[in-house]
């Protein structure tokens, strides 16, 4: 992997099996962070098959590959038919959550925040939208930090304009004071004409050096099946496709640095009978 921390650049645990088997039965999409005590925390997304019913569990750890479940957070509390990754913070007072809604009777999908003291208030946290649902986008699976004061969300947007074409994804970001208010600032990372990212490009995590690991997929037929690769840094808050990146078959790469220099990744990785889980690799 050219020193890049993509899946397969170590052995891989099951942080979470697959809820079931066959299509649609996944656990994965996590966002997993430092816990303030040595320990882990986790955010991740478990989808019972496409007509079943989608929950966003929170759940901690002491060693990243371990996790108990504390609190599990329904799609009917927010009025979703879908859910899709939640993004996971630690503040100075607490916890803040980024939950993805996707509306029952479109393709609209939308983004609530909770905030709580501990993860186990999140069972009963009030909630606000604050990246509302549109008529020209879909907005869901954010990518959250708070970096000196200001939070910044880089999020996964779904052109709503061309029906039976909701799949089409490029990455906006927008920043905000207080996590609450956000002004969007541009897009900042899209799919390349002919290359195996051509329907969209999702950046889902960023690596030590500051570059982001993406997902992406070349045509509406390989929804749920994208790649994951390497983008870096061009200027301005935007990204551009690592020329020679590897190019995985995994999804949602989540890389978490480590104290001793080294780093850990989690990822939605898809089975035989396309049920997906979710592993980690320690990579040194």
């Amino acid at each position: 992997m050219e020193g890049l921390p993509l899946p397969g650049s170590a052995p891989a645990a099951v942080v979470v099996p697959a809820p079931g088997r066959g299509d649609g039965y996944w656990a994965g999409a996590s966002s997993v962070v430092h816990d303030g005590a040595g320990g882990y925390a986790a955010g991740y997304r478990v989808r019972n098959g496409h007509d079943g019913h989608d929950q966003t569990v929170l759940a901690r750890s002491a060693d990243g590959e371990r996790f108990e479940t504390v609190a599990v957070l329904e799609r009917e509390r927010f009025g979703a038919r879908w859910m899709q990754r939640p993004a996971l913070v630690r503040t100075g007072d607490g916890w803040r959550l980024f939950v993805c809604c996707g509306a029952p009777e479109s393709k609209r999908w939308w983004i609530e925040t909770l905030q709580s003291p501990d993860l186990e208030g999140f069972a009963t946290a009030a909630s606000r939208r604050t990246f509302p649902d549109e008529a020209a986008y879909g907005v869901k699976d954010p990518v959250v930090r708070l970096v000196d004061g200001t939070w910044h969300a880089w999020i996964c947007c779904h052109p709503l304009d061309v029906p039976g074409a909701e799949d089409r994804m490029f990455t906006g970001w927008a920043t905000s004071p207080d996590g609450w208010d956000w002004t969007w600032r541009g897009t900042v990372l899209r799919g390349r004409p002919g290359a195996w990212d051509a329907r969209g490009a999702r950046l889902t995590t960023f690596l030590p050096d500051g570059r982001a690991g993406y997902d992406g997929r070349a045509t509406a037929e390989e929804n749920w099946f994208e790649r994951t690769a390497v983008a870096t840094p061009t200027g301005d808050g935007r990204f551009a496709a690592l020329p020679d990146s590897p190019v995985v078959d995994a999804r949602y790469l989540d890389v978490l640095a480590l104290p001793d220099g080294g780093v850990r990744i989690y990822y939605e990785a898809r089975l035989p009978d396309l049920s997906h889980e979710l592993r980690t690799e320690l990579i040194r």
